[in-house]
């Protein structure tokens, strides 16, 4: 199986550098759409639900500093799927054209982040995880 830095290489390979926050929505999103579509996990990588949206730690700890990302250290994109690339190019489609402010909104009105982040004022910090199965959930019933 691929891990969350595969994935975070492939997206930074289509569509070159850009914010740290637009990645990990833009691996989060890559995420939930593999389960809906493929009915699996691109990868086993935890996603907490952060101030600013969904975040994966292990790659914000790559990241952690930088206010725009161009590689990813310790990822691989051949260990993606055909078909795992097809449905990461298809979320790309979609969201990728898209501000990480957008996009951090977004996730902001969607139940996956919204029912983890319960009992929490807005930007307050928290490491709620959102569950594979509410993201399987929600965006299959989109």
């Amino acid at each position: 199986m691929a891990n969350v830095f595969d994935v975070a290489c492939y997206i930074l390979e289509k569509q070159g550098e850009m914010t740290a926050m637009k990645l990990q929505k833009l691996v989060y999103y890559a995420q939930a759409w593999s389960l809906v579509w493929d009915e699996s996990p691109l990868f086993t990588e935890p996603i907490q639900a952060w101030a600013n949206g969904p975040v994966v730690p292990a790659l914000y700890e790559k990241h952690r500093g930088q206010f725009k990302v161009k590689a990813i250290d310790g990822g691989n994109t051949e260990n993606l799927s055909d078909n795992e690339k097809d449905t990461i190019d298809k979320v790309l489609d979609f969201y990728a054209d898209h501000t990480s402010q957008w996009l951090s909104d977004l996730t902001h009105s969607e139940s996956p982040w919204v029912d983890a982040r319960e009992g929490l004022k807005s930007g307050e910090r928290g490491k709620q995880e959102i569950s594979l199965a509410a993201m399987a959930e929600y965006y299959d019933g989109l």
